[in-house]
């Protein structure tokens, strides 16, 4: 969420900023409902300060053993008044919710400016991509020759996208988990294991809802919501507190399933492991001061290669435009992992700064000093890594001409084999 004061003071640099994130809100309407409600404020303000004053004659009158009739009709009429005000400035502070709870996050001045994906920038590219000696096999032949990802059982029982791994491959799948959680443990990194269904308020807090709704698994009975990454519960953590200035940063990491319908996807690339309902993830998330948060994104970058690198995988690096940023992201890097078969990048990782967008939402805050006013910390998360299309590249890269998937060294201490045949 912005903060109401500096959309009040930049209106037009706001509009501006909205519109380089494909985004059209009605600031002039917000700005009025400000404007209607401070006024409101003042008149029950003024309406208090005479009922006050009222009160204190009566108490003056009653001492004095003299009528008080007068200024206690006075005061109940005041306070009827104040009552209607009260019932206006209500009624305004939701139009204004309704709107703010809309508004995305504003861009960072240092992303580029445009209009798709199309736009992203390229910041590196790293690896070789391996010269087949045969034609390669795409992750799907693999996976099915190999018995290790089920999708047609996956899907009698859960419906489409909804995969089972297998033998061998639910052990590479864990290996993979295991290892990036103890990867960023060993780095000071704290170990979450959150829940996966979230109350409204905490999707609303990473600003999750009410943007993507539609894209949510909801149980209606239990008011509840599978998470779509583990930024949801892990986020959340901290919500509705004050932290102190010695307790940050804050690092923490944890594995979650994910969840999430895939509404608007129709028409992309939906085949095998690339985009499926249930995925798994390891998530990282960082509670930092102001200050730092634009260091702590690249560190959160840096990380995601590091992994990358020790496996061994080619892939490249992103910086979003305005226009491809998520709702809550004011700054966002890609890690893309290179698939051999569909001869393209795949995103495996998003790094992104939502300074401190969503602390507005969960009202987490700090003090610089013992004393000093409190201040809302940045948050930030990357996936570190998702799963399911980093198998992808790995399974395809790693494979052999027989169709056996060669382990990468780094994981082997985790699956106990070094090939999958």
């Amino acid at each position: 969420m912005l903060d109401i004061r500096y959309i009040r003071e930049n209106p037009d640099e706001v509009k501006t900023r909205l519109e380089n994130k494909n985004t059209v809100i009605d600031i002039d309407k917000l700005l009025q409902l400000d404007i209607d409600k401070r006024k409101l404020l003042g008149e029950t303000e003024e309406l208090k300060a005479a009922r006050n004053k009222a009160t204190q004659m009566i108490a003056q009158l009653k001492r004095e053993k003299q009528d008080a009739t007068e200024p206690i009709t006075q005061t109940r009429e005041i306070g009827d008044k104040i009552a209607v005000l009260d019932g206006q400035i209500r009624e305004i502070d939701v139009d204004i919710r309704e709107i703010m709870m809309l508004m995305p996050n504003l861009p960072h001045e240092s992303v580029p400016v445009g209009k798709s994906e199309k736009e992203n920038v390229t910041v590196k590219e790293v690896g070789e991509k391996r010269d087949f000696a045969f034609k390669p096999k795409d992750h799907l032949e693999l996976v099915e020759k190999l018995e290790i990802i089920d999708f047609k059982r996956g899907s009698r029982m859960s419906g489409s996208g909804f995969p089972i791994y297998m033998g061998k491959g639910a052990t590479l799948e864990r290996a993979l988990i295991n290892y990036m959680l103890n990867y960023h443990i060993a780095d000071g990194y704290k170990e979450i294991m959150p829940p996966i269904m979230a109350l409204k308020s905490a999707m609303e807090g990473t600003s999750q809802l009410p943007k993507l709704k539609d894209d949510m698994y909801y149980s209606e009975r239990d008011e509840m919501y599978l998470v779509p990454t583990g930024e949801v519960t892990i986020t959340n953590i901290h919500r509705e507190e004050m932290l102190s200035d010695t307790e940050l940063p804050i690092y923490y990491t944890g594995y979650t399933p994910c969840f999430r319908r895939e509404a608007g996807s129709y028409g992309k690339d939906n085949k095998g492991i690339i985009r499926t309902h249930q995925f798994n993830k390891v998530e990282m998330v960082k509670f930092v001061k102001p200050e730092t948060s634009y260091e702590e994104l690249e560190d959160l970058v840096k990380r995601v290669e590091g992994i990358l690198g020790e496996l061994k995988l080619p892939y490249r690096v992103l910086e979003l435009c305005t226009g491809d940023l998520s709702f809550g992201a004011a700054k966002c890097y890609d890690i893309e992992t290179w698939s051999p078969a569909e001869d393209k990048y795949l995103e495996a990782s998003s790094c992104s700064n939502f300074e401190d967008f969503q602390a507005r939402r969960m009202n987490i805050r700090f003090r610089p000093e013992p004393k000093a006013k409190p201040e809302f910390i940045h948050t930030l998360n990357g996936s570190g890594l998702a799963t399911s299309r980093l198998m992808v590249s790995l399974l395809e890269h790693y494979q052999n001409e027989d169709g056996s998937i060669t382990v990468p060294e780094v994981l082997r201490q985790y699956t106990n084999f070094d090939i999958i045949k």
